[in-house]
């Protein structure tokens, strides 16, 4: 059935807020003099006029801005009429991270003229460091949503989430996953990253809300690497009468 609205319905005007889209934090490798990151920034309404979105910046590890790092265009960002979304332009200071240096910038929306900071994704934390190594893993930073996810190369893209990481030990952990098979499904994996170049992840067979249960396909863990945030891992499920289905999920960014 489709509901019908009536002429005389009142109309709702929805607020502007200003938001950090889908994310609330991402890794910046500051891998030469002139790479830069850009942190998607939006309203969750189009305006046949312009308008600007401030915030501020801070830094828990000390950054300082003209010396560690510059926001290209200051703190505010205009969002052209006809538009909801844009980006904020981070440039890392590169001599500043070639010794190991790391920082983190949190960046929170800030109530303009035309403009509220939104109710519910205003602050963003982004990790600052130099050339990425495999071998300083911080897991916590691959926590969050995968906008790049595919089944076999094909299917897709759709988002998959990485959260509640719980430590077993200074190598390994468990976090969930969300929307696999992007069927709501969320499961529980083991991730091992003990030896660079070939980190693993486990999903040991577990129950999903269909009547069918999940695991790592054959028993294979999947691969995921650090620096670029990316997972590949063999999926299926199953119940006693055998395999329903069988895939590759892929995840990045």
């Amino acid at each position: 059935m489709l509901a019908g609205c009536k002429k005389t319905d009142t109309l709702v005007d929805v607020p502007s807020q200003a938001h950090f889209t889908n994310l609330s934090g991402d890794t910046y490798f500051i891998t030469g003099p002139n790479v830069v990151k850009k942190i998607p920034i939006g309203l969750t309404t189009v305006s046949n006029s312009e308008r600007t979105i401030t915030f501020s910046v801070s830094s828990p590890t000390g950054a300082v801005a003209g010396t560690h790092y510059n926001i290209i265009g200051g703190n505010s960002i205009k969002i052209p009429a006809g538009k909801a979304v844009d980006s904020i332009t981070v440039a890392g200071v590169y001599n500043q991270y070639l010794s190991g240096r790391k920082d983190t910038l949190v960046f929170t929306i800030t109530d303009g003229t035309d403009t509220k900071a939104s109710t519910y994704n205003a602050t963003f934390k982004l990790f600052m460091r130099g050339p990425c190594s495999e071998t300083e893993i911080v897991f916590t930073q691959m926590l969050g949503s995968y906008t790049k996810t595919f089944e076999n190369g094909s299917y897709g893209p759709y988002t998959t989430t990485i959260t509640n990481f719980t430590p077993i030990s200074a190598t390994s952990g468990t976090a969930s996953f969300t929307n696999l098979y992007d069927s709501d499904i969320t499961a529980v994996a083991t991730f091992d990253w003990s030896t660079p170049g070939n980190f693993k992840v486990t999903i040991a067979p577990q129950p999903t809300q269909y009547g069918l249960s999940i695991r790592s396909a054959g028993g294979v863990p999947g691969t995921f690497t650090y620096c670029v945030n990316s997972f590949r891992i063999p999926l299926e499920l199953f119940s006693a009468g055998g395999v329903y289905d069988s895939w590759i999920m892929t995840m990045a960014r």
